[in-house]
């Protein structure tokens, strides 16, 4: 299954290679999160030198790709106490002058816990799969929008922060954005998507399946199987536990996380070895870009297909 997908996502990039829209490469995925896992980073807790310069690296990186911000700056700033914390939010405009009014939203949390247990001698909880390798994906289809200039409806691209202290920083752009009556069609969060599943699992799964049309849909516009449903996700409670569940609550419309971690195939969730070289590179580059299709069929659909189910 894996090794069909592969050959799938080559073609897929072949034929926009052809179109001169260059989908992810190996490269540019590693060098990203890389840098937001680096020990310089020192984990990337909120309130941190660490999480400014992963703030940075983000802004400069929308601004050398023409995301433009979506407030004056890119930054959605809140307090927690005596900590300042910041989204990054980047908006790409839609093309279609009646679906331009409709948002969909591409999140992640950039944020980490800074330190964790010492473990030989090593004390910085880096980060890599949570959730660098979520905002490296946001950052790519970044990328990749503004290059196409393929989206119907317009885009917000938001990097949190405070995820880790309880979901704040979503919690506060949400409460924010729909203040500001933003007309939001739908929201997925990126959450751990740095290692893949077993070879007999689908590649990815999406929490809360049940809730809305979302998992089907993207299958469908992907045409391919790409989102599944994971039997523990309900037991866990994970729609409620990342980002996507503010705008949830918010806004009452399908907002969900995607995700390849399922508890059998990382053993370092707020480790100090959830490091760099622990990520799978090649599935990463691989879920992005094959993820591609999926996504301009949910943001270019003539209506909104995508429906929360009645419970």
């Amino acid at each position: 299954m894996r090794n069909i997908i592969l050959v799938l996502s080559l073609l897929l990039v072949i034929g926009c290679k052809s179109s001169k829209i260059q989908l992810a490469t190996l490269s540019d995925v590693e060098n990203s999160l890389t840098y937001l896992a680096s020990d310089e980073l020192e984990g990337r807790n909120t309130g941190s030198k660490g999480i400014e310069k992963a703030a940075v690296f983000i802004e400069d990186y929308f601004k050398k790709n023409n995301i433009k911000p979506y407030f004056k700056t890119y930054r959605d700033s809140f307090n927690l106490n005596d900590i300042v914390g910041y989204n990054v939010v980047g908006f790409i405009e839609g093309n279609d002058p009646k679906l331009k009014n409709e948002f969909v939203i591409l999140g992640a949390h950039y944020d980490h816990i800074g330190k964790g247990k010492e473990v030989n001698g090593d004390s910085i909880a880096n980060g890599a799969n949570d959730d660098a390798s979520g905002t490296v994906a946001v950052m790519e289809w970044a990328k990749y929008f503004s290059k196409a200039k393929s989206n119907k409806r317009s885009l917000l691209f938001t990097l949190f922060s405070a995820e880790e202290m309880g979901l704040k920083g979503s919690s506060h752009l949400a409460k924010r954005l729909k203040k500001e009556n933003l007309n939001l069609y739908t929201m997925i969060n990126l959450e751990m998507v740095g290692v893949p599943r077993a070879e007999e699992e689908i590649m990815a799964y999406i929490t809360g399946y049940e809730k809305s049309s979302m998992g089907k849909k993207l299958n469908d516009y992907a045409q391919k199987e790409i989102i599944g449903f994971f039997p523990k996700a309900k037991g866990f409670q994970l729609f409620k536990r990342s980002d996507n569940y503010p705008f949830y609550q918010a806004f009452n419309v399908p907002a969900h996380a995607i995700s390849t971690f399922d508890f059998t195939n990382f053993d370092y969730y707020h480790h100090v070895d959830d490091e760099a070289d622990k990520m799978d590179f090649n599935h990463m580059t691989d879920f992005i870009n094959v993820m591609i299709p999926a996504l301009e069929g949910m943001i270019n659909s003539a209506s909104q297909e995508i429906k929360i189910n009645d419970e």
